[in-house]
Protein backbone atom coordinates (compact mmCIF):
# COMPACT_ATOMS: atom_id res chain seq x y z
CA UNK A 1 0.00 0.00 0.00
CA UNK A 2 1.42 3.39 -0.96
CA UNK A 3 -0.09 6.42 0.77
CA UNK A 4 0.75 9.84 -0.71
CA UNK A 5 -0.33 13.38 -0.14
CA UNK A 6 -2.72 14.97 -2.61
CA UNK A 7 -1.12 18.35 -1.88
CA UNK A 8 2.56 17.67 -2.64
CA UNK A 9 4.86 15.49 -4.67
CA UNK A 10 6.44 13.93 -1.56
CA UNK A 11 7.08 10.19 -1.75
CA UNK A 12 4.66 9.37 1.12
CA UNK A 13 4.50 6.15 3.10
CA UNK A 14 4.77 2.53 1.99
CA UNK A 15 3.02 -0.17 4.04
CA UNK A 16 4.52 -3.55 3.27
CA UNK A 17 4.23 -7.10 4.51
CA UNK A 18 5.75 -7.38 7.98
CA UNK A 19 8.27 -9.84 9.23
CA UNK A 20 8.53 -11.59 12.56
CA UNK A 21 11.78 -10.04 13.71
CA UNK A 22 10.44 -9.62 17.23
CA UNK A 23 8.51 -12.16 19.25
CA UNK A 24 5.12 -11.14 20.54
CA UNK A 25 5.30 -10.48 24.27
CA UNK A 26 3.46 -13.25 26.08
CA UNK A 27 2.98 -11.14 29.23
CA UNK A 28 2.55 -7.40 28.75
CA UNK A 29 1.79 -6.45 32.33
CA UNK A 30 1.86 -7.61 35.93
CA UNK A 31 -0.24 -5.83 38.53
CA UNK A 32 -1.31 -6.30 42.11
CA UNK A 33 -4.29 -5.14 44.13
CA UNK A 34 -4.26 -5.12 47.93
CA UNK A 35 -7.69 -3.53 48.27
CA UNK A 36 -9.66 -6.77 48.02
CA UNK A 37 -10.82 -9.32 50.58
CA UNK A 38 -11.51 -13.03 50.13
CA UNK A 39 -14.81 -14.41 51.37
CA UNK A 40 -15.43 -18.15 51.63
CA UNK A 41 -18.85 -19.67 52.26
CA UNK A 42 -18.27 -23.18 53.65
CA UNK A 43 -20.64 -26.10 53.58
CA UNK A 44 -22.91 -24.82 50.82
CA UNK A 45 -25.48 -27.41 49.71
CA UNK A 46 -24.63 -28.44 46.16
CA UNK A 47 -28.03 -27.76 44.66
CA UNK A 48 -29.38 -25.92 41.63
CA UNK A 49 -29.86 -22.20 42.14
CA UNK A 50 -27.83 -21.75 45.33
CA UNK A 51 -24.98 -19.81 43.68
CA UNK A 52 -27.55 -17.68 41.85
CA UNK A 53 -29.29 -16.90 45.14
CA UNK A 54 -26.03 -15.92 46.87
CA UNK A 55 -24.64 -13.76 44.07
CA UNK A 56 -27.98 -12.16 43.20
CA UNK A 57 -28.29 -11.08 46.84
CA UNK A 58 -24.75 -9.69 46.85
CA UNK A 59 -25.37 -7.80 43.60
CA UNK A 60 -28.67 -6.50 44.96
CA UNK A 61 -26.75 -4.99 47.88
CA UNK A 62 -24.19 -3.39 45.51
CA UNK A 63 -21.35 -5.82 46.32
CA UNK A 64 -18.96 -6.07 43.39
CA UNK A 65 -17.56 -9.62 43.22
CA UNK A 66 -14.52 -10.64 41.21
CA UNK A 67 -12.70 -13.97 41.49
CA UNK A 68 -15.38 -16.62 42.07
CA UNK A 69 -14.31 -20.18 42.80
CA UNK A 70 -16.57 -23.11 43.60
CA UNK A 71 -14.92 -26.30 44.79
CA UNK A 72 -15.91 -29.77 43.68
CA UNK A 73 -18.81 -31.12 45.69
CA UNK A 74 -18.14 -33.66 48.42
CA UNK A 75 -20.99 -35.47 50.15
CA UNK A 76 -23.47 -32.99 48.67
CA UNK A 77 -21.70 -29.86 49.95
CA UNK A 78 -19.22 -27.45 48.44
CA UNK A 79 -17.34 -24.26 49.30
CA UNK A 80 -17.71 -21.03 47.33
CA UNK A 81 -15.06 -18.31 47.54
CA UNK A 82 -15.06 -14.88 45.97
CA UNK A 83 -13.20 -11.62 46.25
CA UNK A 84 -14.69 -8.19 46.61
CA UNK A 85 -13.34 -4.71 47.29
CA UNK A 86 -12.68 -4.09 50.99
CA UNK A 87 -14.97 -1.07 50.64
CA UNK A 88 -17.86 -3.49 49.93
CA UNK A 89 -17.11 -5.80 52.87
CA UNK A 90 -19.69 -4.41 55.31
CA UNK A 91 -22.45 -4.81 52.69
CA UNK A 92 -21.17 -8.31 51.87
CA UNK A 93 -21.27 -9.32 55.56
CA UNK A 94 -24.75 -7.86 55.96
CA UNK A 95 -25.97 -9.78 52.90
CA UNK A 96 -24.34 -13.06 53.87
CA UNK A 97 -25.66 -12.89 57.46
CA UNK A 98 -29.12 -13.07 55.90
CA UNK A 99 -28.48 -15.39 52.92
CA UNK A 100 -26.19 -18.05 54.42
CA UNK A 101 -28.86 -19.36 56.85
CA UNK A 102 -31.46 -19.25 54.05
CA UNK A 103 -29.36 -21.51 51.79
CA UNK A 104 -28.35 -23.66 54.78
CA UNK A 105 -24.60 -23.14 54.38
CA UNK A 106 -22.34 -23.83 57.37
CA UNK A 107 -20.25 -20.67 57.84
CA UNK A 108 -18.56 -17.64 56.31
CA UNK A 109 -14.80 -17.08 56.58
CA UNK A 110 -13.31 -13.71 55.65
CA UNK A 111 -9.63 -13.09 54.91
CA UNK A 112 -8.78 -9.38 54.80
CA UNK A 113 -5.00 -9.85 54.42
CA UNK A 114 -4.89 -10.93 50.79
CA UNK A 115 -3.72 -9.44 47.51
CA UNK A 116 -4.53 -10.26 43.92
CA UNK A 117 -1.57 -10.52 41.55
CA UNK A 118 -2.42 -10.62 37.85
CA UNK A 119 -0.42 -11.41 34.73
CA UNK A 120 -1.96 -9.97 31.56
CA UNK A 121 -1.09 -10.50 27.91
CA UNK A 122 -2.75 -11.54 24.68
CA UNK A 123 0.15 -13.91 24.02
CA UNK A 124 -1.03 -16.10 26.91
CA UNK A 125 -3.85 -17.62 24.88
CA UNK A 126 -1.44 -19.15 22.37
CA UNK A 127 1.48 -19.96 24.68
CA UNK A 128 1.24 -23.14 26.74
CA UNK A 129 2.92 -23.22 30.14
CA UNK A 130 2.38 -19.67 31.39
CA UNK A 131 0.40 -20.84 34.43
CA UNK A 132 2.87 -23.64 35.16
CA UNK A 133 5.80 -21.22 35.01
CA UNK A 134 4.05 -18.67 37.23
CA UNK A 135 3.08 -21.30 39.80
CA UNK A 136 6.61 -22.75 39.80
CA UNK A 137 8.20 -19.34 40.35
CA UNK A 138 5.82 -18.53 43.18
CA UNK A 139 6.41 -21.93 44.78
CA UNK A 140 10.19 -21.63 44.51
CA UNK A 141 9.89 -18.34 46.40
CA UNK A 142 7.61 -19.87 49.06
CA UNK A 143 4.62 -17.75 48.06
CA UNK A 144 1.47 -19.75 48.70
CA UNK A 145 -1.41 -19.41 46.23
CA UNK A 146 -4.75 -19.02 47.99
CA UNK A 147 -6.96 -18.88 44.88
CA UNK A 148 -6.57 -18.89 41.09
CA UNK A 149 -8.68 -17.33 38.37
CA UNK A 150 -7.96 -17.36 34.64
CA UNK A 151 -9.19 -16.05 31.32
CA UNK A 152 -7.57 -16.37 27.87
CA UNK A 153 -5.53 -13.21 28.46
CA UNK A 154 -5.26 -13.01 32.26
CA UNK A 155 -4.01 -15.17 35.11
CA UNK A 156 -4.80 -13.94 38.62
CA UNK A 157 -3.65 -15.48 41.88
CA UNK A 158 -4.62 -14.54 45.40
CA UNK A 159 -1.68 -14.47 47.82
CA UNK A 160 -1.02 -13.23 51.33
CA UNK A 161 -0.90 -9.42 51.23
CA UNK A 162 2.52 -9.40 52.92
CA UNK A 163 3.93 -11.30 49.92
CA UNK A 164 2.32 -9.26 47.13
CA UNK A 165 5.34 -7.08 46.31
CA UNK A 166 7.65 -10.10 46.32
CA UNK A 167 5.23 -12.02 44.05
CA UNK A 168 5.21 -9.15 41.55
CA UNK A 169 9.03 -8.94 41.62
CA UNK A 170 9.64 -12.64 41.03
CA UNK A 171 7.00 -12.81 38.29
CA UNK A 172 8.53 -9.76 36.57
CA UNK A 173 11.91 -11.51 36.65
CA UNK A 174 10.42 -14.74 35.27
CA UNK A 175 8.47 -13.14 32.44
Amino acid sequence: LHSRSAFSGAEGTYVKEGCNMMEEAVITGIAHDTSEVKVTIRGVPDATGIAARVFSSLAGNMVNTDMIIQNVSEDGFTDISFTCPAADLSRAKETLERVVPEVKAREVVIDESVAKVSLVGTGMKSTPGVAARAFTVLGENEINILAISTSPIRLSVMVDAAQAAQAVRVLHTAF
